[in-house]
Protein backbone atom coordinates (compact mmCIF):
# COMPACT_ATOMS: atom_id res chain seq x y z
CA UNK A 1 0.00 0.00 0.00
CA UNK A 2 2.82 2.39 0.80
CA UNK A 3 4.43 1.87 -2.61
CA UNK A 4 1.05 2.27 -4.34
CA UNK A 5 0.35 5.49 -2.47
CA UNK A 6 3.83 6.80 -3.28
CA UNK A 7 3.22 6.13 -6.98
CA UNK A 8 -0.34 7.38 -7.31
CA UNK A 9 -0.98 9.95 -4.62
CA UNK A 10 -1.89 13.24 -6.21
CA UNK A 11 0.83 15.88 -6.13
CA UNK A 12 -0.56 18.75 -4.11
CA UNK A 13 1.77 21.45 -2.93
CA UNK A 14 0.37 22.97 0.20
CA UNK A 15 1.68 26.29 1.33
CA UNK A 16 5.29 25.89 2.39
CA UNK A 17 5.51 22.19 1.42
CA UNK A 18 7.64 20.49 -1.20
CA UNK A 19 6.23 18.13 -3.79
CA UNK A 20 7.81 14.70 -4.05
CA UNK A 21 9.52 15.69 -7.32
CA UNK A 22 11.10 18.69 -5.65
CA UNK A 23 12.10 16.58 -2.66
CA UNK A 24 13.71 14.02 -4.98
CA UNK A 25 15.79 16.68 -6.75
CA UNK A 26 17.02 18.15 -3.45
CA UNK A 27 17.90 14.72 -2.00
CA UNK A 28 19.53 13.69 -5.29
CA UNK A 29 21.70 16.82 -5.35
CA UNK A 30 22.78 16.32 -1.74
CA UNK A 31 23.61 12.64 -2.32
CA UNK A 32 25.50 13.49 -5.52
CA UNK A 33 27.56 16.19 -3.82
CA UNK A 34 28.21 14.22 -0.63
CA UNK A 35 29.53 11.04 -2.23
CA UNK A 36 32.70 12.79 -3.37
CA UNK A 37 33.76 12.77 0.31
CA UNK A 38 33.66 8.99 1.09
CA UNK A 39 34.13 8.08 -2.57
CA UNK A 40 37.36 10.00 -3.04
CA UNK A 41 38.43 12.51 -0.39
CA UNK A 42 37.98 10.49 2.83
CA UNK A 43 37.49 6.77 2.02
CA UNK A 44 37.90 5.88 5.69
CA UNK A 45 34.34 7.15 6.22
CA UNK A 46 33.20 3.87 4.66
CA UNK A 47 34.31 2.07 7.83
CA UNK A 48 35.09 3.97 11.02
CA UNK A 49 36.49 1.21 13.23
CA UNK A 50 37.23 3.34 16.28
CA UNK A 51 38.02 0.42 18.62
CA UNK A 52 41.15 -0.27 16.56
CA UNK A 53 42.25 3.33 17.09
CA UNK A 54 41.88 3.01 20.86
CA UNK A 55 43.82 -0.29 21.00
CA UNK A 56 46.27 -0.13 18.07
CA UNK A 57 48.40 -3.12 19.18
CA UNK A 58 45.68 -5.53 20.36
CA UNK A 59 44.76 -8.40 18.03
CA UNK A 60 41.59 -9.06 20.04
CA UNK A 61 40.46 -5.44 19.73
CA UNK A 62 41.12 -5.48 15.99
CA UNK A 63 39.25 -8.78 15.57
CA UNK A 64 36.25 -7.38 17.42
CA UNK A 65 36.28 -3.84 16.09
CA UNK A 66 37.32 -4.05 12.45
CA UNK A 67 34.43 -3.31 10.15
CA UNK A 68 36.09 -4.86 7.10
CA UNK A 69 38.15 -7.75 8.47
CA UNK A 70 36.57 -8.44 11.88
CA UNK A 71 33.24 -8.59 13.69
CA UNK A 72 32.58 -4.87 13.39
CA UNK A 73 31.62 -4.04 16.97
CA UNK A 74 31.15 -0.27 17.07
CA UNK A 75 32.09 0.11 13.40
CA UNK A 76 29.93 2.42 11.34
CA UNK A 77 30.08 3.74 7.81
CA UNK A 78 28.95 7.09 6.44
CA UNK A 79 28.94 5.88 2.84
CA UNK A 80 25.58 5.05 1.25
CA UNK A 81 27.30 2.68 -1.19
CA UNK A 82 28.49 0.48 1.70
CA UNK A 83 25.17 0.74 3.52
CA UNK A 84 22.94 -0.32 0.62
CA UNK A 85 25.40 -2.49 -1.30
CA UNK A 86 24.23 -5.94 -0.17
CA UNK A 87 20.94 -5.69 1.71
CA UNK A 88 19.42 -3.02 -0.47
CA UNK A 89 18.05 0.20 0.90
CA UNK A 90 17.48 0.18 4.68
CA UNK A 91 14.52 2.49 4.04
CA UNK A 92 12.60 -0.09 2.00
CA UNK A 93 12.34 -3.15 4.28
CA UNK A 94 9.40 -3.76 6.63
CA UNK A 95 10.12 -3.12 10.30
CA UNK A 96 9.69 -6.76 11.38
CA UNK A 97 12.10 -7.92 8.65
CA UNK A 98 14.67 -5.38 9.82
CA UNK A 99 14.42 -6.73 13.37
CA UNK A 100 14.85 -10.31 12.13
CA UNK A 101 17.94 -9.29 10.16
CA UNK A 102 19.41 -7.47 13.15
CA UNK A 103 18.80 -10.44 15.46
CA UNK A 104 20.20 -12.91 12.92
CA UNK A 105 23.28 -10.78 12.32
CA UNK A 106 23.94 -10.43 16.05
CA UNK A 107 23.37 -14.15 16.67
CA UNK A 108 25.75 -15.29 13.95
CA UNK A 109 28.39 -12.56 14.23
CA UNK A 110 28.51 -11.95 17.97
CA UNK A 111 27.55 -15.32 19.43
CA UNK A 112 28.07 -18.30 17.10
CA UNK A 113 31.28 -17.13 15.41
CA UNK A 114 33.14 -16.00 18.58
CA UNK A 115 32.18 -19.22 20.38
CA UNK A 116 33.46 -21.31 17.47
CA UNK A 117 36.65 -19.27 17.31
CA UNK A 118 37.53 -19.11 20.99
CA UNK A 119 36.69 -22.78 21.52
CA UNK A 120 39.06 -23.40 18.58
CA UNK A 121 36.51 -25.48 16.70
CA UNK A 122 37.97 -26.75 13.41
CA UNK A 123 41.38 -25.29 14.44
CA UNK A 124 39.81 -21.84 14.07
CA UNK A 125 42.64 -19.94 15.78
CA UNK A 126 45.04 -20.89 13.01
CA UNK A 127 43.12 -18.62 10.63
CA UNK A 128 41.56 -15.13 10.63
CA UNK A 129 38.26 -14.89 12.50
CA UNK A 130 36.64 -13.26 9.43
CA UNK A 131 37.94 -14.01 5.96
CA UNK A 132 36.78 -15.40 2.63
CA UNK A 133 40.18 -16.98 2.02
CA UNK A 134 41.13 -20.65 1.73
CA UNK A 135 43.89 -21.93 4.04
CA UNK A 136 46.19 -24.84 4.77
CA UNK A 137 46.38 -26.39 8.23
CA UNK A 138 49.32 -24.10 9.05
CA UNK A 139 47.34 -20.92 8.40
CA UNK A 140 48.89 -20.13 5.01
CA UNK A 141 46.90 -19.36 1.88
CA UNK A 142 46.01 -22.52 -0.03
CA UNK A 143 47.74 -22.78 -3.40
CA UNK A 144 44.84 -23.87 -5.58
CA UNK A 145 46.90 -24.06 -8.78
CA UNK A 146 48.96 -26.87 -7.23
CA UNK A 147 45.98 -29.25 -7.11
CA UNK A 148 44.53 -28.57 -10.59
CA UNK A 149 45.52 -30.70 -13.57
CA UNK A 150 45.83 -29.30 -17.14
CA UNK A 151 42.14 -30.10 -17.82
CA UNK A 152 41.08 -27.88 -14.90
CA UNK A 153 40.13 -30.92 -12.85
CA UNK A 154 41.26 -31.88 -9.36
CA UNK A 155 44.53 -33.80 -9.02
CA UNK A 156 43.68 -36.14 -6.14
CA UNK A 157 47.29 -37.12 -5.49
CA UNK A 158 48.39 -33.50 -5.28
CA UNK A 159 45.46 -32.65 -3.00
CA UNK A 160 46.30 -35.50 -0.62
CA UNK A 161 49.91 -34.34 -0.48
CA UNK A 162 48.98 -30.76 0.38
CA UNK A 163 46.30 -31.76 2.89
CA UNK A 164 42.78 -30.60 3.60
CA UNK A 165 41.44 -27.14 2.88
CA UNK A 166 40.36 -24.96 5.83
CA UNK A 167 38.04 -21.98 6.24
CA UNK A 168 37.85 -19.09 8.67
CA UNK A 169 35.36 -19.37 11.53
CA UNK A 170 32.91 -16.94 10.00
CA UNK A 171 33.14 -18.46 6.52
CA UNK A 172 32.43 -21.94 7.88
CA UNK A 173 29.56 -20.71 10.06
CA UNK A 174 28.10 -18.74 7.14
CA UNK A 175 27.77 -21.99 5.20
CA UNK A 176 26.13 -23.56 8.23
CA UNK A 177 23.47 -20.89 8.56
CA UNK A 178 23.05 -21.08 4.78
CA UNK A 179 22.08 -24.74 5.25
CA UNK A 180 19.67 -23.72 8.01
CA UNK A 181 18.16 -20.94 5.88
CA UNK A 182 17.40 -23.36 3.06
CA UNK A 183 15.42 -25.86 5.13
CA UNK A 184 13.84 -23.07 7.20
CA UNK A 185 12.51 -21.46 4.02
CA UNK A 186 10.72 -24.59 2.84
CA UNK A 187 9.29 -25.49 6.27
CA UNK A 188 8.25 -21.90 7.06
CA UNK A 189 6.34 -21.49 3.79
CA UNK A 190 4.55 -24.83 4.27
CA UNK A 191 3.51 -24.05 7.84
CA UNK A 192 2.62 -20.37 7.57
CA UNK A 193 1.53 -20.05 3.93
CA UNK A 194 0.69 -23.60 2.81
CA UNK A 195 -3.10 -23.33 3.11
CA UNK A 196 -3.13 -19.90 1.42
CA UNK A 197 -1.02 -21.22 -1.47
CA UNK A 198 -3.41 -24.14 -1.99
CA UNK A 199 -6.43 -21.85 -1.86
CA UNK A 200 -4.99 -19.39 -4.34
CA UNK A 201 -3.83 -22.20 -6.62
CA UNK A 202 -7.39 -23.51 -6.78
CA UNK A 203 -8.89 -20.06 -7.32
CA UNK A 204 -6.46 -19.43 -10.18
CA UNK A 205 -8.50 -21.87 -12.29
CA UNK A 206 -11.82 -20.35 -11.29
CA UNK A 207 -13.57 -17.05 -11.80
CA UNK A 208 -12.84 -15.00 -8.70
CA UNK A 209 -13.54 -11.48 -7.59
CA UNK A 210 -10.88 -9.14 -8.98
CA UNK A 211 -9.40 -6.22 -7.11
CA UNK A 212 -9.48 -2.73 -8.54
CA UNK A 213 -5.96 -2.94 -9.99
CA UNK A 214 -6.70 -6.13 -11.92
CA UNK A 215 -9.93 -4.63 -13.26
CA UNK A 216 -8.09 -1.57 -14.52
CA UNK A 217 -5.39 -3.70 -16.13
CA UNK A 218 -7.99 -5.75 -18.02
CA UNK A 219 -8.29 -2.98 -20.61
CA UNK A 220 -4.79 -3.84 -21.88
CA UNK A 221 -3.84 -6.84 -23.98
CA UNK A 222 -2.24 -9.52 -21.81
CA UNK A 223 1.04 -11.23 -22.61
CA UNK A 224 0.28 -14.61 -24.22
CA UNK A 225 1.59 -17.62 -22.33
CA UNK A 226 3.32 -18.92 -25.44
CA UNK A 227 5.64 -15.89 -25.41
CA UNK A 228 7.06 -17.01 -22.08
CA UNK A 229 7.05 -20.66 -23.14
CA UNK A 230 9.01 -19.95 -26.31
CA UNK A 231 11.66 -17.96 -24.45
CA UNK A 232 11.99 -20.72 -21.87
CA UNK A 233 12.34 -23.52 -24.42
CA UNK A 234 14.73 -21.57 -26.66
CA UNK A 235 16.97 -20.61 -23.75
CA UNK A 236 17.10 -24.12 -22.29
CA UNK A 237 17.85 -25.58 -25.73
CA UNK A 238 20.57 -22.99 -26.39
CA UNK A 239 22.10 -23.61 -22.96
CA UNK A 240 22.19 -27.38 -23.50
CA UNK A 241 23.72 -26.93 -26.95
CA UNK A 242 26.44 -24.56 -25.67
CA UNK A 243 27.27 -26.78 -22.69
CA UNK A 244 27.56 -29.82 -24.95
CA UNK A 245 29.49 -28.06 -27.72
CA UNK A 246 31.94 -26.43 -25.29
CA UNK A 247 31.92 -29.26 -22.78
CA UNK A 248 35.70 -29.26 -22.42
CA UNK A 249 35.54 -25.66 -21.21
CA UNK A 250 32.17 -25.54 -19.37
CA UNK A 251 32.28 -29.14 -18.06
CA UNK A 252 28.51 -29.24 -17.36
CA UNK A 253 26.64 -32.15 -19.05
CA UNK A 254 23.16 -31.73 -20.53
CA UNK A 255 21.40 -33.38 -17.61
CA UNK A 256 22.98 -30.81 -15.29
CA UNK A 257 21.18 -28.02 -17.15
CA UNK A 258 17.82 -29.79 -16.78
CA UNK A 259 18.44 -30.51 -13.09
CA UNK A 260 19.36 -26.87 -12.46
CA UNK A 261 16.18 -25.71 -14.18
CA UNK A 262 14.14 -28.12 -12.07
CA UNK A 263 15.66 -26.74 -8.86
CA UNK A 264 14.99 -23.17 -9.96
CA UNK A 265 11.34 -23.98 -10.70
CA UNK A 266 10.87 -25.82 -7.39
CA UNK A 267 12.33 -23.08 -5.19
CA UNK A 268 10.83 -20.08 -6.99
CA UNK A 269 7.57 -20.32 -5.04
CA UNK A 270 8.91 -20.63 -1.46
CA UNK A 271 11.69 -18.11 -2.03
CA UNK A 272 9.24 -15.79 -3.80
CA UNK A 273 6.85 -15.91 -0.84
CA UNK A 274 9.61 -14.87 1.56
CA UNK A 275 10.72 -12.11 -0.81
CA UNK A 276 7.18 -10.79 -1.22
CA UNK A 277 6.51 -10.63 2.52
CA UNK A 278 9.90 -9.42 3.81
CA UNK A 279 11.77 -7.77 0.90
CA UNK A 280 14.64 -10.19 1.61
CA UNK A 281 15.54 -13.06 -0.72
CA UNK A 282 16.94 -16.29 0.81
CA UNK A 283 19.90 -17.61 -1.13
CA UNK A 284 19.64 -20.86 -3.09
CA UNK A 285 23.29 -20.94 -4.11
CA UNK A 286 24.38 -23.31 -1.32
CA UNK A 287 22.00 -26.13 -2.23
CA UNK A 288 22.82 -25.87 -5.95
CA UNK A 289 26.54 -26.07 -5.17
CA UNK A 290 25.98 -28.91 -2.71
CA UNK A 291 23.91 -31.05 -5.09
CA UNK A 292 26.13 -30.76 -8.16
CA UNK A 293 29.23 -31.04 -5.97
CA UNK A 294 28.12 -34.45 -4.73
CA UNK A 295 26.83 -35.69 -8.07
CA UNK A 296 29.67 -34.33 -10.19
CA UNK A 297 32.72 -33.63 -8.00
CA UNK A 298 36.04 -32.34 -9.26
CA UNK A 299 34.65 -29.96 -11.91
CA UNK A 300 34.73 -26.33 -10.68
CA UNK A 301 33.47 -24.69 -13.88
CA UNK A 302 30.53 -27.11 -14.03
CA UNK A 303 29.71 -26.17 -10.44
CA UNK A 304 29.69 -22.47 -11.30
CA UNK A 305 27.50 -23.02 -14.35
CA UNK A 306 25.08 -25.16 -12.39
CA UNK A 307 24.81 -22.48 -9.70
CA UNK A 308 24.12 -19.80 -12.30
CA UNK A 309 21.38 -21.81 -14.01
CA UNK A 310 19.85 -23.09 -10.77
CA UNK A 311 20.15 -20.06 -8.49
CA UNK A 312 20.69 -16.92 -10.55
CA UNK A 313 17.88 -17.81 -12.95
CA UNK A 314 15.48 -18.23 -10.01
CA UNK A 315 16.62 -14.94 -8.50
CA UNK A 316 16.23 -13.12 -11.81
CA UNK A 317 12.79 -14.67 -12.22
CA UNK A 318 11.70 -13.21 -8.87
CA UNK A 319 13.12 -9.83 -9.87
CA UNK A 320 11.12 -10.10 -13.09
CA UNK A 321 7.96 -10.67 -11.03
CA UNK A 322 8.77 -7.70 -8.81
CA UNK A 323 9.02 -5.46 -11.86
CA UNK A 324 5.71 -6.78 -13.19
CA UNK A 325 4.07 -6.11 -9.83
CA UNK A 326 5.35 -2.54 -9.88
CA UNK A 327 4.07 -2.13 -13.43
CA UNK A 328 0.73 -3.61 -12.33
CA UNK A 329 0.32 -0.86 -9.74
CA UNK A 330 1.48 1.82 -12.17
CA UNK A 331 -0.95 0.56 -14.84
CA UNK A 332 1.71 -0.03 -17.48
CA UNK A 333 0.51 -2.24 -20.38
CA UNK A 334 1.76 -5.82 -19.80
CA UNK A 335 3.12 -6.21 -23.33
CA UNK A 336 5.12 -3.00 -22.98
CA UNK A 337 6.56 -4.31 -19.71
CA UNK A 338 7.44 -7.61 -21.34
CA UNK A 339 9.22 -5.96 -24.27
CA UNK A 340 11.07 -3.63 -21.90
CA UNK A 341 12.17 -6.58 -19.78
CA UNK A 342 13.41 -8.65 -22.71
CA UNK A 343 15.16 -5.68 -24.29
CA UNK A 344 16.67 -4.64 -20.97
CA UNK A 345 17.95 -8.16 -20.39
CA UNK A 346 19.70 -8.25 -23.75
CA UNK A 347 21.21 -4.78 -23.27
CA UNK A 348 22.33 -5.64 -19.71
CA UNK A 349 23.98 -8.88 -20.83
CA UNK A 350 25.92 -7.12 -23.58
CA UNK A 351 26.85 -4.23 -21.28
CA UNK A 352 28.09 -6.56 -18.53
CA UNK A 353 30.11 -8.65 -20.96
CA UNK A 354 31.65 -5.59 -22.60
CA UNK A 355 32.44 -3.96 -19.26
CA UNK A 356 34.03 -7.12 -17.85
CA UNK A 357 36.18 -7.56 -20.97
CA UNK A 358 37.20 -3.88 -20.91
CA UNK A 359 38.16 -3.97 -17.23
CA UNK A 360 40.23 -7.14 -17.63
CA UNK A 361 42.12 -5.52 -20.50
CA UNK A 362 42.64 -2.09 -18.92
CA UNK A 363 43.18 -2.90 -15.21
CA UNK A 364 46.45 -4.80 -14.56
CA UNK A 365 46.17 -7.75 -12.16
CA UNK A 366 42.47 -7.13 -11.62
CA UNK A 367 41.05 -9.32 -8.81
CA UNK A 368 44.51 -10.68 -7.93
CA UNK A 369 44.87 -9.57 -4.31
CA UNK A 370 48.47 -10.70 -4.03
CA UNK A 371 49.56 -8.54 -6.97
CA UNK A 372 47.39 -5.47 -6.36
CA UNK A 373 48.41 -2.63 -4.01
CA UNK A 374 46.73 -2.61 -0.61
CA UNK A 375 44.54 0.40 -1.42
CA UNK A 376 43.36 -0.89 -4.80
CA UNK A 377 39.58 -0.84 -5.40
CA UNK A 378 39.85 -3.76 -7.86
CA UNK A 379 39.93 -6.63 -5.35
CA UNK A 380 36.58 -8.02 -6.62
CA UNK A 381 35.16 -9.32 -3.29
CA UNK A 382 32.07 -10.87 -4.88
CA UNK A 383 34.03 -12.61 -7.62
CA UNK A 384 36.59 -13.79 -5.09
CA UNK A 385 33.90 -15.52 -3.02
CA UNK A 386 32.39 -16.97 -6.20
CA UNK A 387 35.79 -18.43 -7.10
CA UNK A 388 36.30 -19.81 -3.58
CA UNK A 389 32.90 -21.49 -3.77
CA UNK A 390 33.86 -23.14 -7.06
CA UNK A 391 36.95 -24.58 -5.35
CA UNK A 392 35.09 -25.71 -2.21
CA UNK A 393 32.05 -27.23 -3.90
CA UNK A 394 33.30 -27.95 -7.41
CA UNK A 395 37.02 -28.67 -7.48
CA UNK A 396 37.39 -30.42 -4.10
CA UNK A 397 33.74 -31.28 -3.60
CA UNK A 398 31.45 -31.24 -0.54
CA UNK A 399 32.27 -34.84 0.41
CA UNK A 400 35.92 -33.93 1.10
CA UNK A 401 34.94 -30.84 3.11
CA UNK A 402 31.43 -31.27 4.54
CA UNK A 403 30.94 -35.00 4.00
CA UNK A 404 32.31 -38.20 5.50
CA UNK A 405 35.80 -37.41 4.15
CA UNK A 406 35.76 -33.81 5.33
CA UNK A 407 36.76 -31.82 8.37
CA UNK A 408 33.51 -29.82 8.60
CA UNK A 409 30.94 -32.63 8.53
CA UNK A 410 29.37 -31.45 11.82
CA UNK A 411 28.10 -28.34 10.07
CA UNK A 412 25.48 -30.49 8.31
CA UNK A 413 23.49 -30.42 11.57
CA UNK A 414 22.46 -26.91 10.60
CA UNK A 415 20.08 -28.47 8.07
CA UNK A 416 18.15 -30.01 10.97
CA UNK A 417 18.30 -26.81 13.02
CA UNK A 418 16.78 -24.88 10.13
CA UNK A 419 13.96 -27.39 9.72
CA UNK A 420 13.06 -27.41 13.43
CA UNK A 421 13.22 -23.66 14.11
CA UNK A 422 10.10 -22.64 12.07
CA UNK A 423 8.16 -25.51 13.66
CA UNK A 424 8.89 -24.11 17.13
CA UNK A 425 7.76 -20.65 16.04
CA UNK A 426 4.60 -22.07 14.47
CA UNK A 427 3.77 -24.06 17.62
CA UNK A 428 4.37 -20.98 19.78
CA UNK A 429 2.04 -18.91 17.58
CA UNK A 430 -0.68 -21.56 18.00
CA UNK A 431 -0.11 -21.86 21.76
CA UNK A 432 -0.23 -18.08 22.27
CA UNK A 433 -2.68 -16.71 19.68
CA UNK A 434 -2.98 -13.45 21.63
CA UNK A 435 0.71 -12.72 20.94
CA UNK A 436 0.70 -11.61 17.28
CA UNK A 437 4.39 -10.66 17.37
CA UNK A 438 5.33 -14.36 17.45
CA UNK A 439 4.25 -14.77 13.83
CA UNK A 440 6.63 -11.99 12.90
CA UNK A 441 9.61 -14.16 13.85
CA UNK A 442 10.73 -15.18 10.40
CA UNK A 443 13.40 -17.87 10.62
CA UNK A 444 14.36 -17.81 6.89
CA UNK A 445 15.16 -14.11 7.20
CA UNK A 446 16.86 -14.58 10.56
CA UNK A 447 19.07 -17.43 9.35
CA UNK A 448 19.59 -15.73 6.00
CA UNK A 449 20.59 -12.41 7.56
CA UNK A 450 24.29 -12.92 6.83
CA UNK A 451 23.83 -14.75 3.56
CA UNK A 452 25.88 -12.02 1.83
CA UNK A 453 28.78 -12.24 4.32
CA UNK A 454 31.32 -12.62 2.83
CA UNK A 455 31.74 -10.70 0.52
CA UNK A 456 29.71 -8.28 2.62
CA UNK A 457 31.51 -7.14 5.75
CA UNK A 458 30.34 -6.35 9.26
CA UNK A 459 30.23 -2.59 8.70
CA UNK A 460 27.79 -3.08 5.81
CA UNK A 461 25.39 -4.67 8.28
CA UNK A 462 25.96 -2.50 11.35
CA UNK A 463 25.42 0.67 9.30
CA UNK A 464 22.37 -0.79 7.54
CA UNK A 465 20.75 -1.83 10.82
CA UNK A 466 21.41 1.56 12.47
CA UNK A 467 19.93 3.49 9.53
CA UNK A 468 16.92 1.16 9.33
CA UNK A 469 16.23 1.46 13.06
CA UNK A 470 16.69 5.23 13.00
CA UNK A 471 14.35 5.70 10.03
CA UNK A 472 11.76 3.43 11.64
CA UNK A 473 11.90 5.39 14.89
CA UNK A 474 11.61 8.75 13.13
CA UNK A 475 8.70 7.52 11.03
CA UNK A 476 6.84 6.13 14.04
CA UNK A 477 7.59 8.91 16.51
CA UNK A 478 7.47 12.10 14.51
CA UNK A 479 6.67 12.15 10.81
CA UNK A 480 4.59 9.07 10.06
CA UNK A 481 2.42 10.65 7.35
CA UNK A 482 5.24 12.61 5.73
CA UNK A 483 7.59 9.63 5.88
CA UNK A 484 5.15 7.30 4.14
CA UNK A 485 5.00 9.73 1.22
CA UNK A 486 8.73 10.43 0.95
CA UNK A 487 10.48 7.27 2.20
CA UNK A 488 10.85 5.54 -1.16
CA UNK A 489 11.55 8.83 -2.91
CA UNK A 490 14.46 9.49 -0.53
CA UNK A 491 15.80 5.97 -1.05
CA UNK A 492 15.72 6.35 -4.84
CA UNK A 493 17.35 9.80 -4.69
CA UNK A 494 20.21 8.52 -2.53
CA UNK A 495 20.82 5.62 -4.92
CA UNK A 496 20.69 7.84 -8.00
CA UNK A 497 23.01 10.52 -6.59
CA UNK A 498 25.53 7.89 -5.55
CA UNK A 499 25.44 6.18 -8.97
CA UNK A 500 26.00 9.36 -10.97
CA UNK A 501 28.83 10.62 -8.76
CA UNK A 502 30.46 7.17 -8.70
CA UNK A 503 30.57 7.07 -12.50
CA UNK A 504 31.81 10.66 -12.66
CA UNK A 505 34.63 9.99 -10.16
CA UNK A 506 35.80 6.98 -12.12
CA UNK A 507 35.71 8.72 -15.50
CA UNK A 508 37.44 11.88 -14.27
CA UNK A 509 39.86 10.51 -11.67
CA UNK A 510 39.91 6.71 -11.60
CA UNK A 511 40.81 6.26 -15.25
CA UNK A 512 43.64 8.76 -14.83
CA UNK A 513 44.89 6.99 -11.67
CA UNK A 514 44.54 10.21 -9.67
CA UNK A 515 44.29 9.36 -5.97
CA UNK A 516 45.00 10.78 -2.52
CA UNK A 517 47.35 9.19 -0.02
CA UNK A 518 46.81 10.37 3.55
CA UNK A 519 45.35 9.20 6.85
CA UNK A 520 41.80 9.48 5.54
CA UNK A 521 42.62 7.11 2.69
CA UNK A 522 43.00 4.12 5.04
CA UNK A 523 39.83 2.14 4.52
CA UNK A 524 39.80 0.44 7.92
CA UNK A 525 42.86 1.03 10.09
CA UNK A 526 42.83 -2.44 11.68
CA UNK A 527 45.96 -4.21 10.34
CA UNK A 528 45.89 -6.98 12.97
CA UNK A 529 42.27 -8.05 12.43
CA UNK A 530 43.24 -10.93 10.09
CA UNK A 531 46.02 -12.30 12.32
CA UNK A 532 45.76 -15.84 13.73
CA UNK A 533 46.10 -16.39 17.49
CA UNK A 534 47.25 -20.03 17.60
CA UNK A 535 50.72 -20.72 18.91
CA UNK A 536 53.50 -21.06 16.35
CA UNK A 537 51.50 -19.85 13.32
CA UNK A 538 53.62 -17.47 11.23
CA UNK A 539 51.83 -14.95 9.01
CA UNK A 540 53.49 -11.90 7.48
CA UNK A 541 52.73 -8.74 9.42
CA UNK A 542 51.37 -10.59 12.46
CA UNK A 543 52.98 -11.29 15.85
CA UNK A 544 53.87 -14.92 16.64
CA UNK A 545 52.45 -16.40 19.85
Amino acid sequence: MKSHRALHEKEERAKGRLTRNQFFLIAFTCSFAYYVIPGYLVPTLSSLSWICWVFPTSILAHQLGSGLHGLGIGAIGFDWSSISAYLGSPLASPWFATVNIAVGFALITYIITPIAYWLNLFNAKHFPIFSDGLFTSTGQSYNISAIIDPNFHIDIAAYERRGSLYLSSFFAMSYGVGFACLTATVVHVILFHGSEILQRSKSAFQETKMDVHTKLMRKYKQVPEWWFTCILIVNIAATIFICQYYNDQLQLPWWGVLLACGLAIFFTLPVGVITATTNQTPALNVITEYIIGYIYPGYPVANMCFKVYGYISMKQGITFLQDFKLGHYMKIPPRSMFIAQVGGTIIAALAHLTTAWWLMVTVPDICDREMLPTDSPWTCPGDHVFYDASVIWGLIGPRRIFGDLGYYSAINWFFLVGAIAPVLVWLASKAFPNKPWIKLINMPVLFGATVNMPPATAVNYTSWVLIAFASGFVAYRYYRGWWSRHNYVLSGALDAGLAFMGVLLYLCLGMQHVSLNWWGSDSDGCPLASCPTAQGVIVKGCPVF
